[in-house]
């Protein structure tokens, strides 16, 4: 039998340091792997979550078109809707309009009724209906001893020849209100210049009608297929997006770019070569076709003793660029003279606020974006409160 015999001397060894590189490299592989394995159980449940989630929007969509005002949300919808990067909770009433609940809105209501109607601004795209301006002026105004009902009837990509066709046929639908606050987007003019001309009941601009209009297409779209990463792994995307805008705050690139870009608002922009960007009608014709329509909507309202408010407001860039005298302002101030109960002017509030605030695009506005954040609404909601409680 042969015996082996440990040897005690210490060139027998492994070197110290090839020692504590193995103890090291072994510990790090056990870190990795138990950092993997946590990742990967996220991840599962984030997935299985996520899908279990998902509403009726996997079923239909929530946007469709409309043969007579274009677009709009449909009726007694409740699931999720994406914007950028942001996947949220959307619901619908059975108007098609953005609420807190799948509700039958009467036709006839129950106190006084005010609608309102304007573009995304309006809609509070990217949000719950609960944290937008108009959900906050629901819920104030039925706290009211005399109770107040709020419908709002706005939709992304909405402009004047919109808000009069949709009010033209929600009054011949039999719906009653006792007025109108409509949000005039910056963006207004660029739209009136450049689409929706299949619905304008004036010829001179039904003759732009292209069959790629929404308005041509079937009263029912079918569902988009979305973004796999926003659908199926909503925690982990809603992680990632606060990570990222948290950087994109204190690099302060995103806010950089609000001083540059001009984009659907260069209309305002004295100076600007937006010459391709407004066709076909360029912006005077952009500017007349608004006020056109808006005349149109002015008449009828007026025909049935409704009156029109107009509410005014600055994108994120327009605070940017310190356009606080805007051309947008001026153009509905004069409009509303003569045809309005009152003009709302939000320019002021929202420039007092960045000037209280040098963090004032994080904190009123949707980094990344010209939309207003969560507390953005709630400066707004204050401020009309004032005027339409």
């Amino acid at each position: 039998m042969v015996v082996r015999v440990m040897s005690d001397n210490p060139a027998s060894r492994p070197p110290p340091g090839r020692l504590s590189a193995r103890f090291s490299l072994r510990r790090a592989l056990v870190y990795a792997g138990t950092l993997a394995y946590c990742l990967a159980l996220f991840l599962a449940f984030d997935f299985a979550w996520s899908s279990l989630t998902r509403g009726e929007e996997t079923q239909r969509p929530a946007r469709v078109a409309n043969p007579v005002y274009d677009h709009g949300l449909a009726a007694g919808f409740d699931g999720h809707d994406i914007w950028g990067e942001t996947r949220y909770r959307l619901v619908t009433n059975s108007l098609g309009f953005k609420d807190a609940s799948t509700r039958a809105v009467p036709l006839k209501p129950a106190s006084h009724r005010v609608l309102l109607i304007g573009d995304s601004f309006a809609e509070g795209i990217g949000m719950s209906y609960e944290d937008s301006f108009a959900g906050l002026l629901q819920r104030a105004g039925q706290q009211r001893n005399e109770k107040i009902e709020f419908l709002n009837a706005g939709v992304a990509s909405y402009s004047p020849v919109i808000y009069y066709k949709k009010i033209k046929y929600l009054l011949e639908l039999g719906l009653q209100f006792d007025e109108v606050v409509v949000f005039s987007d910056t963006s207004d003019v660029t739209d009136e210049a450049n689409f929706y001309f299949c619905i304008d009941e004036d010829p001179k601009y039904r003759a732009y009608c292209s069959p790629a209009e929404g308005s041509m297409q079937p009263a029912t779209a079918s569902p988009k297929p979305g973004n796999f990463l926003i659908d199926r792994f909503v925690v982990f995307n809603r992680l990632r997006i606060t990570i990222k805008r948290a950087i994109q705050s204190v690099v302060g690139n995103r806010r950089a770019s609000l001083n540059t870009d001009r984009g659907r608002i260069g209309w305002t922009v004295p100076g600007a070569d937006v010459t391709s960007v407004y066709r076909p009608l360029g912006v005077d014709g952009g500017i007349a076709r608004s006020l056109q329509n808006m005349r149109a909507l002015s008449d009828l309202l007026a025909a049935r003793n409704i009156p029109l408010t107009i509410v005014v407001y600055p994108w994120a860039q327009q605070v940017a660029q310190g356009d606080r005298n805007s051309r947008q302002v001026s153009l509905w101030r004069e409009f509303c003279e003569r045809r309005c109960k009152a003009f709302i002017n939000l320019y002021p509030v929202l420039f007092a606020a960045s000037e209280a605030d040098r963090k004032w695009y994080e904190r009123f506005y949707i980094v990344g974006d010209d939309h207003f954040s969560a507390e953005g609404n709630q400066l707004v909601f204050r401020e009309l409160a004032r005027r339409l409680l």
